[in-house]
């Protein structure tokens, strides 16, 4: 296994739509998600998308920590690969969700996104997988999803006044609000690290 360079925002290969897998279980595929693993764990992360180590392909990687947890409907996941995936909104319910991203490093925003999601694509060795996702899963979908599509979280964001540095976005929280600073101080950094759950939200790097 290697360590893999992240792209960050303003490289091009951010902003293009990835191609499909042909072949799920080629050895190469294998040796990428094993690779994109290693990377991500280095740089405690939660999630990480093929385009983000600059290889334009329909896969991401991702997990749910268990202080990240949401609770039975939300439970910890170990790692595990998506590849041609496909995600769905279940119904019209939107939640703000404050994420960070490994490509965007130091910032975090608040982000809407479907607050469910039915997830369907394949695993490094060619197995179905499929289900159904809220919470903090649902966020790492999407929010890895839109990497395949050229989409970063802050293209997502209707209000960039919610968007910060870590340190002030744990201080203050979103847009500076008051009584973020409480919540700041009951949470770390993101990506692999206890967080904030200010009003619901959920966090990631990805």
């Amino acid at each position: 296994m290697a360590l893999l360079k992240i792209a960050r925002m303003g490289h091009p290969v951010l902003l293009a739509k990835a191609r499909a897998v042909e072949d799920p279980t080629a050895p190469g595929i294998r040796t990428l998600v094993a690779d994109m693993i290693e990377t991500m764990h280095d740089a405690a992360g939660a999630g990480l998308a093929a385009p983000q180590v600059h290889v334009p392909l329909r896969l991401f990687v991702y997990s749910v920590p268990a202080q990240r947890s949401a609770g039975a409907d939300d439970p910890p996941r170990t790692v595990a690969a998506l590849i041609n995936p496909v995600i769905t909104p279940i119904g019209e319910e939107i939640a703000i969700q404050t994420e960070g991203c490994l490509s965007i490093p130091g910032l975090r925003g608040a982000v809407p996104r479907a607050a469910r999601v039915r997830y369907e694509g394949v695993d490094e060795h060619g197995q179905a997988v499929s289900g159904e996702a809220s919470g903090f899963l649902a966020v790492v979908l999407q929010h890895e999803n839109d990497h395949l599509d050229g989409i970063l979280y802050p293209m997502r964001m209707t209000d960039l006044g919610q968007m910060g540095f870590e340190t002030e976005y744990l201080r203050f929280g979103p847009g500076g609000q008051a009584g973020g600073q409480a919540g700041g101080q009951a949470g770390g950094q993101a990506g692999g690290q206890d967080s904030p759950r200010e009003s619901g939200q959920a966090e990631e790097h990805a």
